[in-house]
């Protein structure tokens, strides 16, 4: 499959893969800038990409970047969204964080697409599980 990409800025780096079978490709900042504690903010990437119809671009956090406390949010890239794509990053910290331009900041991964018929039911097919969310399976 091809991902077709349009730098639209001198400082963009292309995403690629670090290693031969990784599931996804990092991206990178074009900008410095520091990230106060708490702080969330859209940083800049200087790419555009066409992903293919029946796909679907997932940003994902770099365990580098989130073991210091700094994670993406918004992480879904639509196959016919054609702006750039700026990576949504939240210092969950309580320290600052620097971002440096041609910094690792994401990694995007592309997935395929089930689109669904949605459906509106009355009742839904009982589960051994039911309705037990959070902590239901236990600790161990």
């Amino acid at each position: 499959m091809e991902l077709k990409i349009k730098k639209i800025h001198k400082d963009a780096k292309l995403p690629h893969y670090g290693h031969e079978g990784d599931a996804g490709l990092d991206i990178f900042s074009t900008i410095d800038c520091v990230l106060r504690k708490r702080e969330v903010k859209a940083i800049p990437t200087g790419i555009k990409v066409a992903i293919p119809e029946g796909y679907v671009g997932l940003i994902w956090d770099k365990s580098g970047v989130s073991l210091e406390g700094v994670h993406r949010l918004a992480g879904v890239v639509d196959s016919g969204y054609r702006g750039e794509v700026k990576i949504v990053m939240a210092n969950l910290s309580d320290e600052p964080f620097s971002i440096e331009k041609g910094m690792k900041i994401a990694q995007l991964l592309i997935q395929p697409v089930v689109e669904v018929e949605v459906i509106k039911v009355e009742d839904l097919e009982a589960t051994p599980r039911g309705e037990n969310g959070f902590g239901s399976t236990g600790k161990y």
